[in-house]
Protein backbone atom coordinates (compact mmCIF):
# COMPACT_ATOMS: atom_id res chain seq x y z
CA UNK A 1 0.00 0.00 0.00
CA UNK A 2 1.48 3.12 -1.27
CA UNK A 3 0.57 6.41 -0.62
CA UNK A 4 -1.08 8.87 -2.74
CA UNK A 5 -1.21 12.58 -2.00
CA UNK A 6 -3.10 14.60 -3.89
CA UNK A 7 -3.42 18.32 -3.69
CA UNK A 8 -6.93 19.78 -3.77
CA UNK A 9 -7.11 23.49 -5.38
CA UNK A 10 -6.29 23.86 -9.34
CA UNK A 11 -4.89 20.09 -9.08
CA UNK A 12 -8.15 17.97 -8.75
CA UNK A 13 -10.43 21.18 -9.33
CA UNK A 14 -10.31 24.28 -11.71
CA UNK A 15 -9.57 26.77 -9.25
CA UNK A 16 -9.00 27.77 -5.71
CA UNK A 17 -11.51 26.91 -3.12
CA UNK A 18 -10.46 29.71 -0.20
CA UNK A 19 -10.54 32.29 -2.98
CA UNK A 20 -14.43 31.07 -4.14
CA UNK A 21 -15.05 30.52 -0.62
CA UNK A 22 -14.96 34.32 0.23
CA UNK A 23 -16.38 34.99 -2.52
CA UNK A 24 -19.24 32.65 -1.75
CA UNK A 25 -19.42 34.21 1.94
CA UNK A 26 -19.56 37.73 0.32
CA UNK A 27 -22.79 36.59 -1.80
CA UNK A 28 -24.26 35.27 1.63
CA UNK A 29 -23.56 38.82 3.24
CA UNK A 30 -21.32 37.07 5.58
CA UNK A 31 -18.24 38.77 4.82
CA UNK A 32 -17.64 42.23 3.59
CA UNK A 33 -17.12 42.57 -0.25
CA UNK A 34 -14.10 45.00 0.24
CA UNK A 35 -12.28 41.72 1.34
CA UNK A 36 -12.12 40.07 -2.39
CA UNK A 37 -9.57 42.50 -3.30
CA UNK A 38 -7.00 42.50 -0.33
CA UNK A 39 -7.25 38.12 -0.78
CA UNK A 40 -6.70 38.63 -4.60
CA UNK A 41 -3.89 40.05 -3.86
CA UNK A 42 -2.28 37.94 -1.21
CA UNK A 43 -3.25 35.09 -3.97
CA UNK A 44 -0.63 36.70 -6.00
CA UNK A 45 2.04 36.83 -3.17
CA UNK A 46 0.89 32.86 -2.92
CA UNK A 47 1.81 32.58 -7.05
CA UNK A 48 4.94 33.76 -6.73
CA UNK A 49 5.86 32.20 -3.99
CA UNK A 50 6.16 34.83 -1.31
CA UNK A 51 2.86 34.69 0.94
CA UNK A 52 2.97 34.33 4.30
CA UNK A 53 0.09 31.78 4.94
CA UNK A 54 -0.31 32.59 8.74
CA UNK A 55 -1.11 36.37 7.43
CA UNK A 56 -3.50 34.93 5.13
CA UNK A 57 -5.38 32.61 7.12
CA UNK A 58 -5.76 35.39 10.14
CA UNK A 59 -7.32 37.06 7.35
CA UNK A 60 -9.52 34.87 5.62
CA UNK A 61 -10.75 33.24 9.15
CA UNK A 62 -11.96 37.25 10.37
CA UNK A 63 -15.61 36.49 9.25
CA UNK A 64 -15.78 33.23 11.12
CA UNK A 65 -14.49 34.00 14.48
CA UNK A 66 -17.13 33.39 17.09
CA UNK A 67 -19.29 31.35 15.21
CA UNK A 68 -19.67 27.13 16.28
CA UNK A 69 -18.08 24.23 14.36
CA UNK A 70 -21.42 22.58 13.46
CA UNK A 71 -22.77 25.94 12.02
CA UNK A 72 -19.58 26.35 9.74
CA UNK A 73 -19.56 22.46 8.69
CA UNK A 74 -23.19 22.30 7.60
CA UNK A 75 -22.51 25.67 5.68
CA UNK A 76 -18.98 24.11 4.17
CA UNK A 77 -20.85 21.24 2.70
CA UNK A 78 -23.44 23.08 1.01
CA UNK A 79 -20.70 25.01 -0.81
CA UNK A 80 -18.88 22.17 -1.64
CA UNK A 81 -22.00 20.59 -3.59
CA UNK A 82 -23.15 24.02 -4.98
CA UNK A 83 -19.60 25.22 -6.45
CA UNK A 84 -16.78 23.17 -6.16
CA UNK A 85 -17.95 19.39 -7.32
CA UNK A 86 -19.27 20.79 -10.54
CA UNK A 87 -15.10 22.11 -10.75
CA UNK A 88 -13.63 18.79 -10.14
CA UNK A 89 -11.82 17.06 -13.41
CA UNK A 90 -12.50 13.85 -14.08
CA UNK A 91 -9.14 12.93 -14.97
CA UNK A 92 -8.37 13.65 -11.84
CA UNK A 93 -11.90 11.29 -10.63
CA UNK A 94 -9.97 8.41 -12.78
CA UNK A 95 -6.43 8.75 -11.24
CA UNK A 96 -7.99 8.88 -7.84
CA UNK A 97 -9.39 5.68 -8.43
CA UNK A 98 -6.89 3.88 -10.35
CA UNK A 99 -5.26 4.49 -6.85
CA UNK A 100 -8.30 2.96 -5.17
CA UNK A 101 -7.96 0.18 -7.20
CA UNK A 102 -4.27 -0.48 -6.78
CA UNK A 103 -4.97 -0.63 -2.80
CA UNK A 104 -2.78 3.08 -2.30
CA UNK A 105 -3.74 4.73 0.77
CA UNK A 106 -5.67 8.16 -0.64
CA UNK A 107 -4.71 11.37 0.73
CA UNK A 108 -6.28 15.00 -0.05
CA UNK A 109 -3.71 17.89 1.07
CA UNK A 110 -4.07 20.98 0.79
CA UNK A 111 -2.86 24.39 1.64
CA UNK A 112 -6.73 25.82 2.44
CA UNK A 113 -8.74 25.29 5.63
CA UNK A 114 -9.90 21.81 7.07
CA UNK A 115 -13.64 23.56 7.05
CA UNK A 116 -12.96 23.55 2.92
CA UNK A 117 -11.14 20.27 2.45
CA UNK A 118 -12.70 18.04 4.55
CA UNK A 119 -15.98 17.78 2.50
CA UNK A 120 -14.34 17.31 -0.38
CA UNK A 121 -12.44 14.87 0.99
CA UNK A 122 -15.47 13.05 2.00
CA UNK A 123 -17.33 13.43 -1.36
CA UNK A 124 -13.66 12.12 -3.23
CA UNK A 125 -13.78 9.17 -0.88
CA UNK A 126 -10.09 10.01 0.43
CA UNK A 127 -8.89 7.77 3.36
CA UNK A 128 -7.52 10.96 4.89
CA UNK A 129 -7.79 14.86 5.26
CA UNK A 130 -4.78 17.20 5.59
CA UNK A 131 -4.97 20.66 5.56
CA UNK A 132 -4.82 23.65 7.55
CA UNK A 133 -6.61 23.17 11.05
CA UNK A 134 -8.74 25.79 12.67
CA UNK A 135 -8.74 26.89 16.38
CA UNK A 136 -11.55 26.73 18.78
CA UNK A 137 -12.38 27.81 22.32
CA UNK A 138 -15.27 27.17 23.90
CA UNK A 139 -17.00 25.11 21.15
CA UNK A 140 -16.49 28.87 19.20
CA UNK A 141 -13.77 29.30 16.42
CA UNK A 142 -11.47 31.92 17.47
CA UNK A 143 -10.79 32.94 14.10
CA UNK A 144 -7.07 31.27 13.92
CA UNK A 145 -5.28 28.28 13.30
CA UNK A 146 -3.24 25.52 15.19
CA UNK A 147 -0.66 23.44 14.63
CA UNK A 148 1.67 23.32 11.91
CA UNK A 149 -0.03 24.65 8.66
CA UNK A 150 0.11 22.57 6.13
CA UNK A 151 1.87 24.79 3.36
CA UNK A 152 4.96 23.86 1.50
CA UNK A 153 7.63 21.84 3.87
CA UNK A 154 5.09 22.01 6.15
CA UNK A 155 3.03 19.63 4.15
CA UNK A 156 6.01 17.08 4.52
CA UNK A 157 5.69 17.46 8.15
CA UNK A 158 2.01 17.35 8.79
CA UNK A 159 2.43 13.50 6.66
CA UNK A 160 5.25 12.43 9.04
CA UNK A 161 2.88 13.37 11.84
CA UNK A 162 -0.12 11.23 10.23
CA UNK A 163 1.79 8.41 9.67
CA UNK A 164 4.71 8.22 12.22
CA UNK A 165 6.48 5.47 13.03
CA UNK A 166 5.09 3.53 9.91
CA UNK A 167 8.32 2.13 8.12
CA UNK A 168 9.29 3.36 4.84
CA UNK A 169 6.63 5.36 4.54
CA UNK A 170 7.81 7.37 1.38
CA UNK A 171 8.49 4.67 -0.40
CA UNK A 172 6.62 4.11 -4.08
CA UNK A 173 4.50 6.73 -2.77
CA UNK A 174 2.67 9.29 -5.72
CA UNK A 175 2.14 13.09 -5.56
CA UNK A 176 0.22 15.41 -7.76
CA UNK A 177 0.20 19.24 -7.22
CA UNK A 178 -0.39 22.47 -9.61
CA UNK A 179 2.25 24.58 -7.63
CA UNK A 180 5.73 24.89 -6.51
CA UNK A 181 5.24 25.95 -3.30
CA UNK A 182 4.64 21.96 -3.31
CA UNK A 183 7.90 21.52 -4.55
CA UNK A 184 9.03 20.00 -0.87
CA UNK A 185 6.04 17.42 -1.16
CA UNK A 186 6.88 16.20 -4.46
CA UNK A 187 10.48 15.78 -3.61
CA UNK A 188 9.54 13.14 -1.05
CA UNK A 189 7.28 11.12 -3.23
CA UNK A 190 8.52 8.79 -5.23
CA UNK A 191 6.70 9.31 -8.23
CA UNK A 192 5.76 13.03 -8.29
CA UNK A 193 3.51 14.54 -11.36
CA UNK A 194 2.70 18.15 -11.92
CA UNK A 195 -0.80 18.41 -12.78
CA UNK A 196 -1.78 21.51 -15.22
CA UNK A 197 2.11 23.12 -13.37
CA UNK A 198 2.32 26.53 -12.76
CA UNK A 199 5.22 28.15 -14.71
CA UNK A 200 7.84 27.63 -11.96
CA UNK A 201 6.59 23.77 -11.39
CA UNK A 202 6.50 23.18 -15.00
CA UNK A 203 10.30 24.15 -15.70
CA UNK A 204 11.08 21.82 -12.38
CA UNK A 205 9.07 18.91 -13.81
CA UNK A 206 11.14 19.18 -17.23
CA UNK A 207 14.07 19.58 -15.63
CA UNK A 208 13.61 16.42 -13.49
CA UNK A 209 11.79 14.63 -16.37
CA UNK A 210 8.50 14.52 -13.73
CA UNK A 211 5.61 13.38 -15.82
CA UNK A 212 2.96 16.65 -16.83
CA UNK A 213 -0.56 15.94 -16.60
CA UNK A 214 -2.72 17.66 -18.03
CA UNK A 215 -6.40 18.27 -17.11
CA UNK A 216 -9.72 20.06 -18.48
CA UNK A 217 -13.50 20.03 -17.39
Amino acid sequence: MALALFDLDETLIAGDSASLWLEYMVAEELAPAGMIAEEQGMMSLYHQGKMDMHQYMAFTLQPLAGKTRQWLDSLCSRFAEQVLCERIYPEGLARIEWHRQRGDELVLISASGEHLVAPMARMLGMDHCVAILLDEESGMLTGQTRGTLSFREGKVARINQLFAGREQLWQGSFGYSDSHNDLPMLRAVTHPHGVNPAPALRQQAEELGWPVLEWQL
